[in-house]
Formats: C-alpha cells, sequence, structure tokens
C-alpha cells in the first residue's frame, strides 16, 4: 500500500463525509434514524470503508458497525475508537459521522506507513445516539457495553412500535439484550473524536482541542391531559386546553434553566392532539431535555420542574404525568489517556485547550466499561444539528495528525 500523505487522507475523508451525508431517509435532507433502511445503508457504505482499511467487519445485534484490526499477539488489550452514525433530521455531514469516518482514515494512514502497535484497535459506528426515533439515546452504545435494558427495549416511537420489536425484526424474530462486548480488563479506553459543536476553539484560533468532562442528561416524555371541545362555542373560562398547559410549562421551563446557569432545558418536540385547528387540545405531549455539568443541579432542577407542571395542571384542571426515558450523570474523562492526547494537540497546535461538553455522546456509556478521552474539532460558528455544519479541511488534516500522533504515543507507553 503506496504511503499516504495528511494531505491525501484529509481530502478522501472530506469525500467520504458528503458521501455518506447523501445516505437518507429523507430526500434532500441528511436523516438517518435508528433501524432505518437509511442506516442500513450508511453501515454497508462504511463498512467497505473499513473493510479497505484492513479492518474485519461486522454488525451486532443492535446494529452496531464494528471494525477490527487483528490482535498483536495472544492478550493483547484493545483501544476503542469511534461515535455514531444516526443523525436528527435534516442533520449536517459532520456530527458523529467524523468520529467513525476519522479513525478509519488514520487506521488507513497508519497502515501506508507500515506502522504496528502493541494493541488492536477497533472502530464502532454506533446504530443510535440522537434519541430521535425513541426520545430516548444511546440505544446502540447500550448495547455494545450490556446496558440495554427492558425499559429501553419498551421505548414506542410515533407509530407505537417498540425498540425490542424492531431488534427482533432485525435478528430474525428473536432478541435478547447482549452482554457486553469486552470485558474492562482487554480495553485500554475509548477515544471519541468530534465537533465540538460550540465556539471556543474557533475563538481561540485553535483547530482541536480536548473534553475534560461531559455533562450529566435526563430526557423525559410529558403529557396534559385535559378536554377537546369545540373551538368556536367553548367559553374560555370553561376551558380545559392541554396545549396552553405545555406552553405554559414550556416558558417555566426556559425560565429555570435561565434563572440557574450553566443549566439548559429544552422542549424540542410537542405534539397537540386531537391535532385540528377548530378543536382545543385534549393533550399534548412534549419533550423535555435537562443538562447541567454538575448532577445535583440537574437533579434539583428536574424535580422543580415536576412540580412545576403539576401545579400548571392543577391550576388548569388538566392531568400530568411525567415520565424519565433517559438519565445520565456527568462523566470525566480519563486523566491519563487525555493528557495524551493533550501532547498529541500541542504538538500540531502549539497549545490545548480543555473543554467541557454541554452535549451527550457515546463515550458517556462506553465510560461504564472503559476509560474515555474525547477530542474536540473545530466547526464553522459553532454550528451543529443542521446542515450549516462545516469542518474545514485543514482542521480534518490537523485532527487526523493528532489522532495518529495519539496513536504512536500510546504504542510506546504501552511497550513500555
Amino acid at each position: 500500500m503506496p504511503r499516504q500523505s495528511l494531505t491525501q487522507a484529509a481530502t478522501r475523508l472530506s469525500r467520504r463525509l458528503g458521501q455518506l451525508a447523501r445516505v437518507s431517509e429523507d430526500r434532500g435532507a441528511t436523516t438517518r434514524t435508528f433501524m432505518s433502511p437509511a442506516m442500513h445503508r450508511a453501515n454497508a457504505l462504511v463498512g467497505g470503508w473499513m473493510r479497505g482499511a484492513g479492518l474485519s467487519v461486522r454488525v451486532d445485534p443492535t446494529g452496531n458497525l464494528i471494525g477490527r484490526t487483528g490482535a498483536p499477539a495472544k492478550g493483547a488489550k484493545t483501544l476503542l475508537m469511534g461515535s455514531h452514525l444516526d443523525t436528527v433530521r435534516d442533520a449536517g455531514r459532520f456530527d458523529g459521522a467524523l468520529g467513525v469516518l476519522l479513525p478509519i482514515a488514520a487506521l488507513e494512514v497508519v497502515r501506508s506507513r507500515g506502522l504496528t502497535f502493541p494493541f488492536a484497535v477497533e472502530v464502532l459506528g454506533f446504530s443510535e445516539e440522537e434519541g430521535v426515533r425513541f426520545s430516548s439515546g444511546y440505544l446502540g452504545s447500550k448495547g455494545y457495553v450490556g446496558r440495554l435494558g427492558k425499559s429501553d427495549l419498551r421505548l414506542r416511537d410515533c407509530w407505537g412500535i417498540s425498540v425490542g420489536e424492531v431488534l427482533a425484526k432485525n435478528n430474525g424474530g428473536r432478541f435478547s439484550p447482549p452482554g457486553p462486548a469486552h470485558a474492562a480488563t482487554e480495553l485500554i479506553g475509548y477515544l471519541e473524536v468530534h465537533i465540538e459543536q460550540g465556539p471556543v476553539l474557533e475563538a481561540r484560533g485553535l483547530a482541536a482541542g480536548v473534553v475534560s468532562g461531559i455533562a450529566g442528561q435526563t430526557r423525559a416524555r410529558i403529557e396534559f391531559g385535559g378536554k377537546a371541545g369545540h373551538a368556536g362555542t367553548t367559553p374560555m373560562p370553561l376551558r380545559k386546553d392541554a396545549l396552553a398547559g405545555a406552553a405554559e410549562f414550556i416558558l417555566a421551563a426556559e425560565a429555570a434553566a435561565r434563572a440557574r446557569p450553566p443549566l439548559v432545558a429544552t422542549v424540542g418536540q410537542v405534539l397537540a392532539r386531537p391535532g385540528a385547528a377548530n378543536v382545543i387540545a385534549g393533550a399534548a405531549e412534549l419533550t423535555l431535555d435537562v443538562r447541567h455539568p454538575v448532577d445535583a443541579g440537574r437533579r434539583a432542577a428536574c424535580t422543580d420542574l415536576r412540580k412545576a407542571g403539576r401545579g400548571i395542571a392543577k391550576r388548569r384542571g388538566l392531568t400530568f404525568c411525567m415520565e424519565v426515558t433517559q438519565d445520565n450523570g456527568a462523566v470525566p474523562c480519563s486523566g491519563e489517556l487525555t493528557a495524551l492526547l493533550a501532547r498529541s494537540v500541542r504538538g500540531r497546535e502549539g497549545r490545548c485547550v480543555a473543554l467541557a461538553s454541554g452535549a451527550g455522546h457515546d463515550a458517556v456509556i462506553v465510560s461504564s466499561l472503559a476509560p474515555v478521552a474525547m477530542l474536540f474539532v473545530r466547526c464553522r460558528g459553532g454550528i451543529s444539528h443542521h446542515p450549516g455544519e462545516f469542518v474545514a479541511r485543514r482542521d480534518l488534516e490537523a485532527a487526523l495528525w493528532i489522532v495518529v500522533d495519539f496513536l504512536s504515543r500510546l504504542a510506546s507507553r504501552q511497550s513500555e
């Protein structure tokens, strides 16, 4: 295999990111949700690139794409690298995908240079992280680490289909949650490369930085129940408008977050039923996403928002239900792996900044199995979850340099 320059590798990586973005369930937009036909096509495409890099490839029972180098010796440990291949609706081309495709590109460079490591590398393309279809994320990484539970399998999408039913269909009619893919003693750690999804690196003129830790996150489904009625004949004092109650709750969540920085709270989906222009909403469903770098702050906010919802319902004569669908504590990154990664960043950039991540990542779940480290890559304007996501080719090249250098440093440390 001819030696590849990082510039060539970055150019090919950029082209592949564009190709993958065109694999979608929506025409004219990038959308890939859990176990959709588009996800299967994405696995096939990326799996081909993995094979081209010399990896053995498989898809596990929860739809995760796994590419693995051969173990150099019996009992050699494994380094995990990866991210997710699912997307939000109308997504950009870098979120998630960069963390899968960049390790493949890095391993191609390593292979072309004839470098070998005293450990195996496993590249992971997780099948679900965003939580779009079932309002609860990390289904792919939960399956990989053996944490996919009965409550996850009972979650249902907007068509009433459960996670368990989807997985059974994709596994020949039967599915049992798998155990961990590895024993913790087999693993060195997990490295996830991700766009920053914020403006700090751009403001500081840096292509990349390391992550110090990941904020805790709670997701919930909320329902206000009222009474449907005619929009023209039901007097305002006699109404039990579920959507009006939901609207008041949305503003309460916004006010609570503004009053308690760095807390953030978001209602991203609202569904009114029966959903007609001339009918008072008899029910309103909404999602709630609450995040904070300190778990106690997040939990207190969730308790207060539950009380606020009950108070709104009581004043308006409505019912209120809040079901937590996802609850993840804050995760610190590995000091040892992060320090090594920071040395690689400084080797390329001359300095290194450590950033806290307000976004959730598969590293949150993988941290229960292995130490984790994250590399953030500069994205223009901090834009994410939007078609306007953009990473300059020179920054892709910088990130590739950093990952290849990190692998070499890790190899030296493991050999010692």
